[in-house]
């Protein structure tokens, strides 16, 4: 989802950071092989996720959903020496793309894959992060929210996609789409809480930038 006009859209894409040759080969088989490719989160939300991450240089990464592992790849970019990624998705039909990309990346030793349900694994993970990237189920946000910001370190980020959702935050609610309540009640609930201060960015589909005091 584009909110810019095309023209403006274009420019900005065209002056910011391109992808690396690996993102491109990833992008486009994800593009030829894999079931709703728009879920990738492209060319130049990866170069943000990249620079946000580069600018924090964490020590520990969550992914809360790897889909075909482009944004891991992109925020894996500003890891520390010695950091690592953790990334969780329910789709264990994705794991051999994945690998194929992460074993190509240089940054397999620093990628630690999870296979299953988010809710349950978060919990097992006895780690403290400096960045959070939330891309999944959007019915669950909230709850993804309430499991990690116990195990985000002061200054940490929470990164939040597709807050925006196509712009339905602000048509009229369909009684039946819990997707767009339960965003509405995150957007909020960002903007609220008190542990964090929050910035949401109208980049895509919208990208929420979330500070832990």
């Amino acid at each position: 989802m584009h909110f810019l006009p095309e023209n403006i859209d274009n420019y900005v894409v065209d002056h910011s950071q391109q992808e690396p040759t690996i993102l491109k080969e990833l992008s486009k088989e994800t593009w030829q092989k894999v079931l709703n490719p728009r879920m990738l989160s492209g060319a130049f939300q990866g170069r943000v996720l990249s620079m946000i991450s580069k600018l924090i240089q964490p020590k520990n990464i969550l992914e809360i959903g790897t889909y075909t592992g482009y944004s891991a790849l992109s925020l894996a970019e500003g890891l520390a020496s010695e950091g690592k990624i953790f990334t969780l998705d329910k789709n264990e039909e994705l794991e051999t793309l994945q690998n194929k990309y992460f074993e190509k990346s240089g940054f397999r030793d620093q990628i630690v894959q999870y296979v299953g349900n988010a809710i349950e694994i978060i919990p097992t993970i006895d780690e403290k992060f400096d960045l959070v990237f939330i891309d999944a189920d959007k019915s669950n946000y909230i709850n993804y929210f309430h499991l990690i910001i116990d195990k985000m370190n002061s200054g940490g980020i929470i990164l939040s996609d597709n807050v925006l959702w196509s712009g339905k935050v602000v048509e009229e609610l369909d009684p039946k789409d819990k997707d767009t309540k339960v965003l509405l009640e995150y957007n909020k609930l960002l903007n609220t809480d008190h542990r964090i201060e929050t910035v949401l960015l109208p980049i895509r589909d919208g990208l929420t930038i979330s500070r832990v005091k």
